[in-house]
């Protein structure tokens, strides 16, 4: 619930838009969406989060919903064993610290090894496209224009991008695979981060329950 409302909140403040579908709260009942949070030591108060939502024939992806009236393919496109990082964002309060366009991009990936998925898709907006290149996302150009949509309005620019292999991440910045393959061998740990406004500790639990992946 934390999660649902910093975003949404997030959404409003800078966009206007209280309806996006990666806003949406139809995934809290969902089985197969797993929830990254950011959050302080007392776990009261949350800087930012992600979901990762796991295509299981239930629930559309983000995705679909987003582009399917532009371009059909998205939906044969999704099929099971895809996923999408959706929903990414940080309060004002760490802004360009590194959380959302750092933190939460990389171990949205980093989870994608403990997932039964083959396939990784996400809906960028034009500043988190480098963000998708560094941790191995592709522009898929075969969607929309070359890849690029007019979303959620007229004038705001959305990229579709992809991973075909998200445990080999081929097309990941090397300095970022490494950072990714610690993180997947030492799920659980503590280090020091470092942004564009300084160094941060971080204390990462990024252990799924195997239960919490069951797909249907």
């Amino acid at each position: 619930m934390r999660f649902y409302t910093g975003h949404l909140k997030l959404l409003e403040i800078y966009f206007g838009i209280a309806q996006v579908t990666s806003g949406s709260a139809d995934w809290m009942q969902h089985e197969n969406t797993i929830v990254i949070i950011v959050e302080d030591d007392s776990r009261t108060k949350t800087y930012g989060g992600a979901r990762v939502q796991i295509a299981d024939g239930v629930l559309p992806l983000p995705i679909e919903t987003a582009i399917g009236k532009y371009d059909e393919k998205i939906y044969s496109y999704v099929k099971k064993g895809s996923a999408e990082i959706c929903g990414m964002w940080n309060s004002k309060e760490v802004a360009g610290m590194g959380i959302g366009s750092q933190v939460l991009a990389r171990v949205g990936v980093v989870l994608g090894a403990q997932l039964p998925i083959d396939t990784y898709h996400v809906l960028c907006a034009p500043i988190t496209t480098r963000v998708g290149k560094r941790v191995g996302f592709v522009i898929d150009e075969s969607l929309g224009n070359n890849g690029t949509f007019f979303y959620p309005k007229d004038d705001f620019l959305a990229t579709a991008m992809i991973i075909n292999d998200p445990y080999e991440l081929p097309y990941a910045d090397p300095k970022e695979k490494l950072l990714i393959a610690d993180l997947r061998e030492n799920p659980i740990q503590s280090k020091i981060e470092v942004g564009p406004k300084g160094s941060y500790d971080v204390n990462y639990s990024l252990k799924i329950p195997t239960h919490a992946h069951s797909i249907m």
